[in-house]
């Protein structure tokens, strides 16, 4: 079976940095973006807690949790003034930013009992024996922890389809996330529908039927969205835009371009430039 998330996450690192490890008593704003990145995962050991977004009761926690927001997102915890709750809590840093296409496939939020991470039982043992305790080295390893229960998400929420629309939606689809997975780990190779059709195992018009209906966008629309993801990756770490251009399969700077601003409404040079005045 095709590795769904390895190119994935081969271009688009995902990192954790803990924030707090402990109890929580009464009301706490987080602004939804710490030092780490772009986003927060918070799971929770024990509650009651009440999260919310804006003046809105978003979830009530009554069994250990986990909370996933991939991008900046305010949101606030109610707990108990006395008893308080206990939660281990992680900025995430998605490489590429807005850019990066595993943070934009994801809902806003996300909260799922512990107990629906299949085979995640152990590293969540570990990672809260560590959060409560002090032992050297804790922090380390708890930011390495943290970001192996978010990929047991990810394999979670695409193996339980709970993911409707989009790139997710085509991973967890058994034939068309071998088309996906072909176009990620190969980017530069000149795709056909035909060929894509052929890698699913599926006939050309059913193919860019099932494609649009679950994915939400045609394969070849997905492709150049990819391609583009990674050309901004590529330039934010400074590589020439001939060379960008040839990497992930334009064969000149003015295709790239125009594909760029297709997708982004910059040119690249124009959207370098709003990075560097950041």
């Amino acid at each position: 079976m095709a590795d769904r998330l390895a190119a994935l996450l081969e271009h688009f690192a995902v990192t954790a940095h803990v924030f707090h490890t402990g109890t929580l008593c009464g009301i706490h704003d987080l602004p939804g973006e710490g030092q780490g990145g772009s986003g927060q995962l918070h799971l929770v050991r024990r509650g009651p807690l009440e999260v919310r977004h804006g003046g809105a009761t978003a979830a009530r926690i009554e069994v250990p949790s986990l909370l996933l927001y991939p991008r900046p997102f305010a949101h606030r915890f109610i707990c108990d003034a006395d008893q308080g709750a206990d939660l281990a809590c992680a900025d995430l840093g998605f490489a590429g930013g807005a850019a990066n296409p595993l943070a934009a496939a994801l809902p806003p939020f996300i909260c799922l009992p512990l107990d629906q991470l299949p085979g995640a039982s152990g590293v969540l043992e570990l990672l809260f024996a560590e959060a409560f305790a002090q032992h050297c080295g804790r922090v380390a390893m708890l930011n390495c922890l943290f970001e192996v229960v978010l990929i047991q998400t990810l394999r979670a929420l695409m193996e339980s389809g709970q993911a409707e629309l989009g790139m997710l939606a085509g991973l967890s689809d058994p034939r068309l996330r071998l088309a996906i997975v072909a176009m990620h780990e190969q980017p530069a190779r000149d795709w056909s529908l035909e060929q894509l059709a052929d890698a699913a195992g599926m006939s050309r018009s059913v193919f860019a039927n099932s494609f649009r209906q679950r994915v939400g966008t045609t394969p070849a629309a997905y492709l150049q969205r990819w391609r583009v993801s990674l050309a901004q990756r590529s330039l934010q770490q400074g590589l020439p835009l001939k060379r960008v251009a040839i990497e992930v399969g334009y064969g000149s700077e003015a295709a790239l371009s125009r594909a760029f601003k297709t997708c982004v409404g910059l040119s690249p040079r124009e959207w370098s430039k709003t990075l560097s005045s950041a």
